[in-house]
């Protein structure tokens, strides 16, 4: 591989193969506008739904979003994800979402409503032991969404001392440990009900969390201390300026590396929602359509946005004004069934911030 080659980014691009998607797609992102061009696509597993690179930037690891639900570990030296041995079972149903903590892969598990840990090896693939599962209980008042927990996410928070479970079924947020290879509860936050939590999305800071609800089109804002594990909702608010119309289901979100802007992307109305970080509570600023159908998540990466758009089969990319923060279509490639997509910072690199940052 050329030098050229070896700095350039790429993205990976997860789809859901029960409804034609591809697998794992790689795109080659350009240096000058981000724009994506599929290199290769892999697959190994089906409905890779949702990806996560290693702090080292050299293995992709994907969900299985099946009922029997499984995790894959993928080397990714090259242009084509090399499976790194086989997929491991999490022991858990319908895994929406990973991350990787403390030499684990976490999964949350949708349809069990639990949260597995699955152990890495040194090299970085899967190790082949049963993983750690914590189960989650209760349930909410939305018939028939909330009648029993359905983790949704799980990530570490910026300290790296906790582990932040969101849970869709019960309306609530975990703050967990990890201990002997399994998530042992901290505490569990109560969000109000029916809110049915989605994602929730660190500010760069380390001093707030948002939240953003499925079930309602909403967002709620909470202060976290990382000292203690405390998770404070603070304010709920809108992400659309009106009333919707129809179908409203709010996705993904994210906060821009500065900590200025927060977005969130909304199925059924297609819009991105752009708010101002302004203390302890945000405004919103605007909404733009996201450029295709059905927004199932969104990435902020280099100063753009991308958003994999489940039902159109694509993934749009936007220009972000640095001002505004209002996202600016740039253009689209064509991924069917497009779940999710993570990009690189560079080739070894982790994209995690340094240091704090100011509020503004």
């Amino acid at each position: 591989m050329a030098d050229g080659d070896r700095r350039r980014r790429r993205a990976f691009i997860g789809s859901f193969t029960a409804a034609g998607g591809p697998g794992v797609v790689t795109a080659a992102v350009d240096p000058h506008n981000g724009a994506l061009t599929v290199l290769s696509t892999v697959n190994g597993v089906p409905d890779p739904s949702y990806l996560a690179l290693s702090p080292e930037g050299d293995m992709l690891y994907a969900v299985s979003e099946t009922t029997e639900g499984a995790v894959a570990a993928y080397r990714v030296a090259g242009d084509t994800p090399e499976p790194a041995g086989p997929p491991v079972p999490v022991d858990g149903s319908g895994p929406t979402h990973l991350s990787v903590h403390a030499g684990h892969v976490l999964t949350a598990n949708y349809g069990s409503g639990s949260v597995s840990a699955v152990p890495l090896r040194p090299d970085g693939g899967l190790a082949d032991t049963a993983p750690g599962v914590l189960q989650h209980h209760g349930c909410g008042p939305h018939t028939p969404r909330q009648q029993q927990p359905h983790a949704h996410q799980v990530q570490p928070d910026p300290s790296g001392r906790w582990a932040v479970s969101v849970d869709l079924g019960t309306d609530s947020v975990r703050v967990c440990t990890l201990k002997g290879g399994t998530l042992v509860p901290h505490r569990e936050i109560a969000l109000r009900s029916g809110f049915g939590p989605r994602h929730l999305a660190f500010h760069p800071t380390g001093r707030y969390a948002y939240v953003v609800g499925e079930l309602t089109p909403a967002l709620t804002v909470c202060r976290w201390e990382p000292a203690d594990g405390t998770l404070k909702p603070l304010a709920e608010l809108p992400v659309l300026a009106a009333a919707p119309a129809g179908d409203a289901y709010p996705s993904g979100i994210a906060v821009s590396p500065d900590g200025r802007f927060v977005w969130t992307a909304t199925r059924g109305e297609d819009v991105l929602s752009v708010f101002s970080v302004e203390g302890d509570t945000l405004r919103l600023t605007g909404t733009v359509p996201c450029g295709g159908h059905w927004p199932r998540a969104l990435t902020e990466a280099h100063g753009l946005l991308y958003v994999a758009n489940e039902r159109s089969g694509d993934v749009t990319w936007f220009r972000l004004d640095p001002d505004t923060g209002l996202p600016v279509r740039a253009g689209a490639v064509e991924v069917p069934a497009a779940s999710c997509v993570v990009v690189e910072t560079a080739r070894g690199g982790s994209g995690t911030a340094k240091g704090p940052l100011p509020i503004r």
